[in-house]
């Protein structure tokens, strides 16, 4: 066989193979119908029970059946996807009608994940059963391929009310996403019952019953009057706070007590809120929190604060609002699939096309029943009208060689072959006129079937399908009849299964937190050689000094208002809030720098800076290790930023120290090889921070900087260099750009 190379433009087929991923992902794995409100995985778990009769009313069975089963049937795309579909349906903290009955581990509200799917195991909830499956052995929906063309599944399951509604959904295609949350089902079910007696119901007029959002953790939404909005065009953001209790707690304290929490905090956000809290302690933001512990159980969540007694426990609450996740905001995009493409839908759009799907679905049970209800009149009548001349067909049957000429004598009236016992009998055959499914029936029928109390069954069951056959033909025929068997199945499911509100709606004024102002102090940083750093008070220090110095690699004093530097040999910039680190005893570990800044195991040059305006009360001399150097204002690096570039370096080159700008007189210069070059500090020129400086000393080979040194006026000021004593006052004073004076040791 030849080989056909087709050229193609590379660009073309990278095009239309990511349209064609994307496409897939969107449509076939990431978002829900709106329909059903089901993604593909979940509704093929779910039909793959149901195939499986693993309903409400029959035994668990091992979640690792269910997966390997729907895997190997209908969802070939790994079984994590498969158990991790199936986990979330079974949780009752985060869907608002779970679908499916779990047994054993299955996760908690708090963020452990489930047990491995070899121990847990699940079974349909009986919502699910009546509400998404009852009904598909009646070709309500259409069968599709699976994909390899060996089974058959439903694309799309006959859901009697808006899952995509009370169920919500969250799911990341490419390029799009969608957020629905859930909402109350006797809500939904009332504002689908008002859609379908008026279609033209505005957004505002649904929200008479759909209040809001219902989500499985309760809580607080506070901004009421945006829902319509958000409702109306299907995008926004819901701002969603926690309900707290104040309970007297022992010796005059006040307990805050958190039994709701907002509905994106659910998972690990819990445990990060209780280091949030514990952190507002520690960086002294609050002084008011005693203790905190997490007293949640399977009964709800319990998380108890308790408060020293002359806290401001309204101010203490506001703080929690406004410095935690107790308020959040879920982000709501109602994005799903209508009419095979994806589209955010309003409030009206969903439960329109719920609506829609509903009466198709009923249309076509309805005919199927209807069929089948015809179907069996015909054989009633046949049977009925067989009993009254059973005689004859009794004779027919007997005097018949076969089925088929028996059969034939039942519905064309043919004789040919058959004995009869008399002439009458013979003409009263020749005038039989049953149909195929009839004379089949007729066959078929028992003895038994001839006793008085059977017949009178039969008669009574042939009115009950003639009564069936009426109902139904008005059923299809009138919108208005089709429309009241939607509503009472509806009534139905909300008698059944609805719960109480356990959100609250309500406008509530932004929480208004008045933070304390800190008295500022001047304070001691101490940072040791492994990069701890913590700040002690001047008192401290004075009575520990000789062990600070020695002990730590950078000691100096600053404003706890303010800000510490770190430059570093790569020429950035971190600074560090000074009410970031911690503040105690002099023995106290402290801190590793880089947890409360940026800085990730670079050589740091620190900087003290005095207040919050510090920078610009400062110049900072910049020395390199190819001794560039330059005098830049402070005021460049006061930025918003953490991070940003300190200053432009050549290739090979690294800051090796930065200074603030003082009373220095002089500037020394010590190089590797021995060399020390002493000039006025005032030759170094003012720069900008992305200029690279000019050269402070010449080098011969492959000499550099290694250390900088400052005098000052009146100070004494002797180093030691291997091993030897030099004066920095006695060297040579000389010009900015020379080679220096080399020390013999």
């Amino acid at each position: 066989m030849e080989e056909k190379i087709i050229k193609t433009e590379y660009s073309e087929v990278m095009q239309k193979s990511f349209i064609d991923y994307a496409m897939s992902v969107i449509i076939a794995r990431a978002l829900p119908d709106a329909r059903d409100g089901l993604k593909p995985v979940q509704r093929r778990v779910l039909y793959d029970m149901h195939e499986l009769g693993i309903k409400f009313d029959k035994p668990y069975r091992k979640s690792a059946r269910i997966v390997g089963d729907t895997m190997g049937k209908y969802h070939p795309h790994g079984d994590s996807s498969i158990y991790d579909a199936l986990v979330v349906m079974t949780q009752e903290f985060k869907k608002g009608l779970p679908l499916v009955d779990g047994h054993g581990n299955f996760g908690n509200i708090e963020g452990d994940g489930a047990a491995a799917m070899r121990y847990t195991e699940a079974r349909l909830e009986k919502v699910t059963q009546e509400a998404f499956l009852s009904d598909l052995d009646k070709d309500v929906v259409d069968f599709v391929p699976n994909f390899d063309e060996t089974e058959k599944e439903p694309s799309v399951l006959p859901a009697k009310f808006p899952n995509l509604l009370v169920n919500g959904s969250e799911g990341i295609a490419v390029g799009m996403a969608t957020s629905i949350p859930p909402h109350n089902l006797g809500e939904v079910v009332d504002a689908v019952k008002a859609y379908m007696l008026d279609e033209s119901i505005t957004t505002e007029g649904l929200m008479k019953y759909i209040k809001g959002p219902d989500f499985p953790t309760g809580g607080i939404v506070i901004n009421k009057d945006e829902l319509a909005q958000i409702y109306e065009t299907g995008v926004g953001k819901i701002k969603v706070r926690g309900k707290v209790d104040i309970e007297k707690g022992k010796a005059g304290k006040t307990n805050v007590v958190i039994s709701e929490i907002p509905y994106p905090m659910i998972g690990v956000n819990i445990s990060k809120f209780l280091m949030d809290v514990a952190a507002l302690s520690e960086s002294k933001k609050t002084q008011d929190i005693v203790d905190i512990s997490n007293q949640s159980s399977k009964e709800g969540i319990r998380i108890v604060i308790e408060l020293r007694r002359d806290a401001d426990v309204d101010n203490f609450v506001n703080m929690l609002y406004k410095k935690t996740r107790l308020e959040d905001t879920f982000g709501v995009n109602m994005l799903a699939i209508a009419d095979g493409r994806p589209e955010i839908m309003s409030l009206k759009q969903i439960i329109k096309h719920n609506v829609d799907f509903q009466f198709q679905v009923a249309t076509r049970k309805y005919t199927t029943l209807l069929e089948k209800e015809r179907e069996r009149k015909e054989i009633q009548e046949g049977l009925i009208k067989a009993c009254n001349v059973i005689d004859l067909v009794i004779e027919i049957l007997r005097g018949s060689k076969d089925r088929a000429m028996a059969k034939a004598c039942l519905v064309e009236g043919k004789i040919d072959g058959i004995k009869f016992r008399s002439k009458e009998s013979k003409i009263m055959a020749t005038q039989l006129c049953f149909t195929e499914k009839q004379a089949n029936a007729i066959l078929e029928m028992r003895l038994y079937k001839l006793i008085g109390l059977e017949l009178e069954a039969l008669i009574n069951e042939h009115e009950e399908t003639l009564a069936n056959i009426y109902r139904y033909e008005d059923i299809l025929e009138r919108r208005d009849s089709m429309a009241q068997v939607i509503i009472n199945d509806l009534e139905q499911l909300r008698s059944e299964f609805s719960q109480p509100r356990r959100t609250v709606i309500e406008n509530a004024a932004e929480a208004v937190y008045v933070e304390k102002k800190v008295e500022e102090m001047e304070v001691v940083f101490l940072m040791d050689r492994f990069g701890y750093a913590r700040c002690i008070d001047l008192a401290t220090y004075d009575r520990n000094k000789e062990a600070a110095d020695t002990e730590n690699k950078y000691v100096f004093t600053c404003k706890n208002t303010g800000k510490v530097c770190l430059f570093t040999n790569t020429g950035q910039l971190h600074t560090v809030k000074v009410m970031d680190i911690p503040f105690g005893k002099f023995r106290d570990k402290g801190v590793p720098i880089d947890n409360i800044s940026n800085f990730n195991g670079e050589k740091e040059i620190v900087v003290a800076a005095a207040s919050q305006t510090s920078l610009n009360l400062y110049r900072l001399i910049f020395v390199t290790k190819q001794a560039m150097m330059k005098v830049v204002d402070g005021g460049e690096f006061d930025v918003a930023k953490r991070t940003v570039a300190a200053t432009k370096l050549s290739e090979d080159d690294e800051v090796i120290s930065v200074e603030v700008l003082n009373d220095q007189k002089q500037i020394v210069l010590q190089s590797l090889d021995g060399y020390f070059l002493k000039f006025n500090v005032d030759e170094i020129p003012e720069k900008k921070k992305n200029a690279i400086g000019v050269r402070g000393m010449r080098f011969a080979g492959k000499d550099h900087v290694e250390n900088v040194y400052y005098t000052k006026t009146g100070v004494e000021q002797n180093i030691t260099y291997r091993d030897k004593s030099v004066d920095l006052h006695k060297l040579k004073l000389a010009k900015r750009d020379g080679k220096g004076t080399k020390i013999r040791v």
